[in-house]
């Protein structure tokens, strides 16, 4: 259907200077929410950089700095469910009492998904490097932000 001029007069249409406006401002907004969470998505990967090199020094206190201190923290291994963080730390301690049991860490991760404005998945595989024999698997964490801060809320690793 065709507008006739008289019905649709000319001077309503946003000039050619208006319309440079409107295209940079659509941009503007576009960018904005494309680039939404990109941040996050780093600061949780730093957090995974951060525990490895924790890791790799043997100091399991510092890396579990990047869990969420809380009781209802989750993590999930091969001997099964462990709640709460310092249950966690305990259980970490137990199963790696030096650096020898440590070895050297190395995370690969496969996926880093935002599942809602604050929260993350992450899937990855870990390697342990050890002179009594290497370890290797895979993992899912679920991050949360609490206060401002992003933490793992629930680790299953195997």
């Amino acid at each position: 259907m065709f507008l006739h001029r008289r019905c649709f007069p000319f001077k309503l249409l946003p000039n050619i200077a208006t319309m440079k406006h409107i295209v940079v401002l659509i941009l503007a907004i576009l960018t904005s929410i494309s680039a939404f969470g990109q941040g996050d998505k780093e600061l949780v990967l730093k957090i995974l950089g951060d525990q490895q090199k924790r890791w790799n020094k043997a100091d399991i206190d510092c890396f579990m700095e990047g869990y969420w201190k809380s009781d209802s923290l989750m993590f999930i291994g091969r001997k099964g469910i462990v709640f709460g963080w310092q249950a966690t730390l305990e259980r970490y301690k137990k199963s790696y009492p030096g650096k020898e049991a440590m070895g050297e860490l190395e995370f690969d991760i496969k996926e880093t998904k935002r599942i809602a404005d604050d929260a993350y998945f992450v899937v990855g595989m870990f390697h342990l490097t050890r002179t009594i024999g290497d370890l290797e698997g895979y993992f899912t964490l679920v991050f949360k932000k609490i206060n401002g801060k992003w933490v793992v809320v629930s680790d299953h690793t195997g």
